[in-house]
């Protein structure tokens, strides 16, 4: 019996060892549960719902399509949480999510295995960017801020949308540059798509306008039949009662009008010009195609008014502008040019050609030109441009009929368009172009206060020996660089001298020859007044008196000590406008500013001073010098800070 009761307990026991060792087994085996997904698929199935979807034969086409739709979905995610994707452990459960909404288009469609998505895809990030802080961490604020001014609007229009989608690429290829390493979800070329949608643009990632430009889906095709009938009767009776009104009143003015268009559009003779390939060519070639008017004596004088003083616009050596009207409306600026003969109209025409294939949005665009000889004033060279309805630089700062000063975003906004103007005439071009007449009045402001480089080439144009200057040195007085003016030693950072000359006279109201006390003392040069401000430590004071909406100190001084630094008289010290424009566009410390020479029209207590400074080897002032060594000379450096730095890092000095 007690062998009995002991062979039953034995075989319980083992029973229940053999079950406990099954439960643990079945524990390490089973996965964890998946989190709920926190993405909302809501916006993007109204979307689909409304719109009457349709799939598409090509699987690709529609995996395209499926992973613009989850960027879609994770821009608004963006927009509620700071957060660019869903945790890892909630990847499972939303692509699951994901495939209930596509399978209503779609049916029986599993998005992982058709597409060749990872299920890991829809939680990865570019360069380890997860929230909005890391990416404004990485793209700094004036990228960003150049983002919102162009993607900050209705996107739904082709301009909008292009100016959008070229600031995102650019801020793109300049710091996300991690590659594509999340499959094609969230990857490094679609998180400022992402960004912009969620962040950046008013309407939301829901709107039209933004889900067709950022994500390139479509859904304003779809309404239903009520609302299209409704919508086609109003337009039909709005048509019908619009071209009745048109017929009663407006139609003989209209047939008029247009009869006498065409007519001025056979008198216009349109030059297309092309890139020369032939290598015996003497002009340079662009490698692309523009198109040019001709136009005739009679047609700029019709414009014009016969250059009638009335519409008389600027004065300069080369010539005079008039504004003018075309027979079609269109506005323009007719440079009409001084001391011309027939002998250079081959070269003159071809340089105008040549001008007008370069294009870029802080240049004056060429309209047109004219080359005539008249029974009375002779012969005549004219350029024809869109008109400037701002005017001038010089206008704003000079013209005591403008009472109202330039706010400080708006004179930053037209030093940044100046920069980007000159470095593409000096980059961008091929060959490099030299201005060589930067000023204020051939800097022009459109409506929005853009500026445009006016006049870029056109020293060329001019007779032998004729300028601004009584010598060869096409330039004009206060603005030309001391290497080009008394050795003709002519490189695009003399350009640059005059573009901190211009800069100077932007920031302060003043103007590049400053005249002495109440008209009796002995002029100066706008630049040696600021330099004499920057090296006591006061850059703020050459900012204007009164100006509006004053910009942050450290960003104030920092256009203070750029104009100082391109304006220096030595030309090895000046930057190059490309890098003006990396400092001006980002975060990049202006380079330290060395010792500036002697000043030709210096008082005798200056040259004294500076000899006995020169003399301790070191600048004594407040104003955060350094020697620097260059060879076996030392220069002074200036950085803008109090305190002293290593001067090996300022190696722009």
């Amino acid at each position: 019996m007690r062998l009995l009761l002991l062979l039953l307990l034995l075989f319980l026991s083992l029973n229940l060892l053999q079950q406990q060792q099954s439960s643990a087994q079945n524990d390490t085996v089973s996965p964890p549960s998946s989190s709920p997904c926190p993405l909302n698929f809501t916006t993007l199935k109204t979307l689909i719902q409304s719109t009457n979807v349709k799939s598409s034969n090509d699987v690709a086409l529609n995996c395209q399509y499926i992973a613009e739709g989850l960027r879609l979905v994770l821009s608004q995610y963006l927009k509620l949480t700071g957060n660019f994707h869903p945790p890892r452990n909630s990847a499972e459960s939303c692509w699951n999510s994901y495939d209930s909404v596509v399978d209503s288009f779609i049916p029986n469609f599993k998005i992982r295995p058709s597409c060749g998505f990872q299920t890991s895809f829809i939680s990865q990030d570019c360069m380890n960017i997860t929230t909005r802080t890391e990416f404004e961490r990485i793209v700094p604020n004036s990228a960003i801020n150049d983002a919102v001014s162009n993607c900050n609007q209705s996107l739904e229009n082709g301009s909008p949308c292009a100016s959008c989608l070229t600031s995102l690429t650019t801020l793109q290829a300049t710091y996300l540059t991690g590659g594509n390493n999340s499959g094609n979800i969230s990857d490094c070329v679609n998180l400022p798509l992402i960004y912009a949608g969620g962040l950046i643009n008013h309407f939301g990632p829901s709107d039209l306008g933004t889900v067709k430009c950022l994500f390139s889906l479509d859904f304003s095709r779809g309404e239903n039949g009520s609302n299209k009938r409704k919508k086609m009767l109003i337009i039909v009776i709005v048509v019908v009662g619009f071209i009745g009104l048109c017929f009663v009143f407006g139609g003989c003015y209209v047939f008029l009008r247009l009869r006498k268009r065409r007519r001025f559009q056979k008198k216009r003779r349109i030059v297309r010009v092309e890139s020369g390939s032939g290598s015996g060519s003497k002009f340079p070639s662009f490698g692309r195609s523009t198109h040019l008017m001709k136009f005739s004596i009679d047609e700029i004088k019709r414009a014009t008014k016969n250059f009638h003083r009335d519409n008389l616009i600027g004065k300069g050596g080369y010539g005079n502008v008039y504004k003018g009207v075309l027979v079609d409306g269109t506005e323009i600026a007719v440079k009409r040019f001084k001391n011309c003969s027939a002998a250079g109209d081959a070269s003159f025409t071809h340089e105008v050609e040549v001008i007008a294939s370069i294009r870029h949005f802080n240049l004056v665009e060429l309209r047109g030109y004219c080359v005539a000889t008249t029974k009375y004033e002779g012969h005549q060279r004219i350029i024809v441009c869109d008109l400037m309805h701002n005017g001038s630089l010089h206008d704003h700062l000079y013209e005591q009929s403008l009472d109202k000063k330039l706010s400080w975003p708006i004179r930053q906004k037209i030093a940044l368009g100046m920069a980007r103007g000159l470095a593409y005439l000096h980059y961008g071009a091929q060959p490099a172009i030299i201005h060589r007449d930067i000023k204020a009045s051939n800097i022009l402001l459109d409506d929005n206060f853009e500026a445009k480089v006016a006049d870029f080439g056109l020293a060329k144009f001019n007779p032998e020996g004729f300028s601004h200057l009584s010598t060869r040195v096409a330039g004009t007085m206060g603005y030309v660089a001391p290497e080009y003016a008394l050795y003709g030693q002519l490189t695009e950072r003399s350009d640059v001298y005059s573009f901190g000359v211009v800069l100077l006279e932007l920031l302060s109201g003043k103007k590049a020859i400053l005249s002495g006390n109440d008209g009796q003392g002995q002029p100066s040069l706008v630049t040696d007044w600021a330099w004499s401000l920057v090296r006591k430590g006061h850059a703020l004071d050459v900012i204007e008196e009164g100006m509006p909406e004053l910009g942050p100190d450290s960003v104030m001084e920092k256009y203070v000590l750029i104009a100082v630094l391109c304006s220096h008289p030595q030309l090895y010290a000046r930057p190059t406008m490309d890098q003006v424009v990396k400092i001006l566009e980002s975060d990049l410390p202006v380079p330290c500013i060395p010792e500036r020479p002697i000043s030709f029209i210096a008082e005798l207590e200056d040259i004294e001073r500076s000899a006995s400074s020169s003399g301790s080897g070191q600048l004594s002032t407040s104003g955060g010098f350094q020697s620097y060594s260059m060879g076996n000379a030392d220069f002074p450096c200036y950085n803008g800070q109090e305190e002293e730095q290593d001067p090996a890092k300022n190696l722009k000095c």
